[in-house]
């Protein structure tokens, strides 16, 4: 096909798709006379690619071009490959050094060691997190960090579900691309649906009818059964209104609506 096909089928604009040639994202075609060129099936689909990483996973071009450079080397393992483009999304904060970053490291470092898992603990990934527990102390919440092996217990699973879709694929090119595609935009896909729960559950603890209503005084309660109430039901309402998480109670996590 013509490079108006191209952006025609893949949804890229001419000028867009003879920028990712320049820079080496895209691979030239197959020149048909000195100003013309024909793209086959696989330029279409790292356009795609391209795209999706960009408008969806949210990389910087760069990142894109390392990522791409990975996945086209043939010598690069495939846990290597999963690496870049995890290193990617992995926010890099300029976190200043200091005593409560340290001391956010070894807190990283040790739940790396009480999980077992085999990452570097001064990788980005790492590193990120570090940033985060610091900035979490600084804004008062380091209450938060209490949630660590709550939010390590369900990013376990996920992690094993990404990489069970990746080992379906055969063909090294397929495997390479989910490895991306599984860690780019999986990461956008569990932020959206992490949004969605706590809206649900925000819902639930806060606005729904069961949290709204409260018990019905009785009709008829004269003085004396306004102050059986007061100290009676009023108390028991009291205690509802402050208990467990069926309640809305303080445990109820922060609302991400």
């Amino acid at each position: 096909m013509r490079i108006g096909e191209l952006s025609r089928r893949s949804g890229v604009p001419v000028p867009t798709i003879k920028y990712y040639l320049r820079e080496g994202l895209l691979s030239a075609g197959e020149l048909t006379s000195p100003n013309q060129a024909r793209y086959g099936p696989g330029h279409e689909r790292r356009l795609r690619l391209i795209r999706a990483l960009l408008d969806v996973g949210g990389l910087s071009l760069a990142a894109i071009g390392e990522v791409l450079e990975a996945m086209d080397d043939p010598e690069q393992p495939v846990h290597k490959v999963l690496g870049v483009a995890a290193d990617g999304v992995t926010p890099t904060g300029e976190e200043g050094a200091g005593p409560e970053l340290e001391d956010a490291r070894e807190e990283v470092a040790e739940l790396l060691r009480r999980r077992d898992w085999q990452a570097d603990e001064r990788g980005p990934a790492a590193e990120s997190l570090a940033g985060v527990l610091s900035a979490l102390r600084r804004a008062g919440h380091g209450g938060y960090i209490d949630l660590l092996d709550v939010y390590a217990d369900a990013a376990e699973p996920v992690a094993r579900a990404d990489l069970d879709y990746v080992q379906r694929r055969v063909a090294r090119e397929d495997l390479v691309e989910s490895v991306v595609v599984g860690t780019v935009l999986g990461e956008a896909m569990f932020g959206a649906l992490r949004r969605l729960a706590h809206i649900d559950v925000s819902f639930r603890r806060f606005e729904s009818p069961q949290y709204l209503s409260g018990p019905v005084e009785r009709e008829g309660s004269g003085a004396e059964g306004g102050d059986a109430g007061a100290d009676g039901d009023g108390a028991e309402r009291g205690d509802e209104g402050t208990g467990g998480a069926g309640a809305g109670g303080p445990e109820a996590g922060p609302p991400d609506a």
